[in-house]
């Protein structure tokens, strides 16, 4: 069995926490040990080996599944990252990795979410491999038992049982609260989003009730063609609710999509007076508050109740429990303004290392913090409009300027002015650290013209 982990998402609903260019997957919330995608690829350890383990993502994303895999002490070869061009949702992504994991050999699939809190892995395995019986002539779906009536979820009618499994009678969208409570009362199932199929019988039902897709990853396309051509959809409305060769599992173990901060609160330790802390918090007279703090600033509260608070160096959000549903609206209103507080956080992971914003001011000047590991090197590039003075306070950097090559050691500095290509590079054996001034009328991250890059991002000829 080869296993698929969805990886690509954007997480919006957990901003600030969560930005486009650092997903929620990759995050290790409240300070866990692991992200919510490192824990994914754990719990797939129980059901098959690190080989037959394969992500699909987005292009940006490449360099965060590889260092999170890294970390947790496994190699990871390149074919088994399958990088989407763009986000087109889970259908398209799914098919596409089917069709190139399958041209020599079928196989079953388990594909997963990599942005879920599961608790019991072993009981995790041991639910999802009930679903092997059925692969035959049907896609398996794992439903998860409600603990109330969520209005997040959608739900799926039980038909009749299989043994092990439940023929699945009909879909429900996300519901109101009365029809989440009678959805209850019925004993339906929260859809977990997780799917076990025979690759031979997935293809032959997406040919069947998605032709447009089915062909257009079909044909002899290049996969950035393929993948402008289909429409967004997921794999629910594309095809799941198409078809009636469904068995549902009804799963024990403890399941949340953390969509939203209000899930928190069904997850993480609560103290005695209902409260969840993370950081430098101080609480008087306060209940039923989430309040996370980044950093080295105290946040401190007297008689607030019910509230989500989220500190982050560049960013605050405040807003109501039950509310947080909204967070959304926000990092769309930052979109409309082309706030790069959307994308990016004041720390940022590369594949060459890191950076910090230590302060800016916009459309004048922006400070970094820039950490490159040992035989790293960032692109070669230029920018229109900053010009950037480098001073190493670690290391020795290795700097190339229109070609010509300079060797800065720590307490030393360099300048490039705008419009000159530069590269830099850490040729040493300790961590090379550098502050970097920039200064122009914009020092946004997308100023950047590529020239040359390591890691296959888009080059401008």
């Amino acid at each position: 069995m080869k296993i698929l982990i969805l990886a690509g998402g954007s997480g919006t609903r957990l901003w600030p926490l969560s930005r486009e260019h650092y997903p929620k997957q990759f995050i290790k919330l409240m300070g866990r040990k692991f992200s919510l995608f490192q824990e994914t690829f754990l719990r797939c350890l129980q059901l098959t080996s690190v080989d037959k383990i394969y992500v699909v993502t987005n292009q940006e994303y490449e360099f965060l599944v590889r260092g999170a895999v890294h970390e947790l002490g496994y190699e990871y070869s390149p074919e088994q990252i399958i990088l989407e061009p763009e986000a087109k949702n889970t259908l398209p992504a799914i098919v596409f990795s089917v069709l190139e994991l399958t041209k020599v050999k079928e196989d079953d699939f388990l594909v997963l979410p990599s942005d879920h809190f599961i608790k019991n892995n072993e009981v995790f395995a041991d639910e999802i491999l009930k679903g092997k019986k059925y692969l035959e002539d049907n896609i398996v779906i794992y439903g998860i038992q409600p603990t109330k009536p969520h209005t997040g979820y959608g739900y799926i009618e039980r038909g009749f049982s299989l043994g092990e499994g439940f023929k699945v009678k009909t879909f429900h969208e996300k519901p109101n609260v009365e029809k989440a409570i009678k959805y209850l009362e019925k004993d339906f199932l929260w859809n977990s989003g997780i799917f076990m199929f025979s690759s031979e019988f997935f293809k032959k039902k997406v040919a069947l009730k998605n032709k447009p897709i089915y062909d257009v990853f079909s044909s002899k396309q290049t996969k950035k063609e393929k993948y402008k051509s289909v429409n967004s959809i997921s794999i629910d409305h594309g095809l799941i609710e198409k078809i009636t060769d469904l068995v549902v599992i009804a799963t024990n173990f403890d399941w949340n999509d953390l969509g939203s901060f209000d899930a928190f609160y069904d997850v993480f330790d609560i103290d005695r007076e209902g409260n969840i802390n993370y950081g430098d918090v101080i609480t008087i007279d306060s209940h039923n508050n989430l309040i996370h703090s980044d950093g080295d600033k105290l946040v401190a509260t007297v008689g607030i109740n019910d509230l989500i608070i989220v500190d982050k160096k560049d960013s605050l959000l405040v807003c109501k429990k039950n509310h947080s549903q909204g967070v959304k609206a926000i990092v769309k209103k930052l979109e409309e303004k082309n706030d790069q507080r959307k994308n990016y956080h004041v720390e940022d992971y590369r594949p060459w290392g890191k950076y910090e914003v230590l302060d800016e001011k916009k459309n004048t000047y922006k400070i970094k913090k820039i950490t490159v590991v040992p035989g790293k090197r960032l692109s070669y590039q230029l920018h229109h409009h900053r010009s950037e003075h480098w001073v190493v306070i670690k290391g020795m950097a290795k700097v190339t300027i229109d070609d010509l090559i300079t060797y800065v050691p720590s307490g030393e500095s360099i300048f490039m002015k705008e419009g000159q290509k530069h590269r830099l590079e850490n040729p040493g054996k300790i961590v090379l650290e550098i502050i970097e001034v920039q200064m122009g009328e914009y020092v946004e991250e997308n100023d950047i013209v590529r020239f040359k890059d390591d890691y296959k991002r888009p080059i401008d000829e």
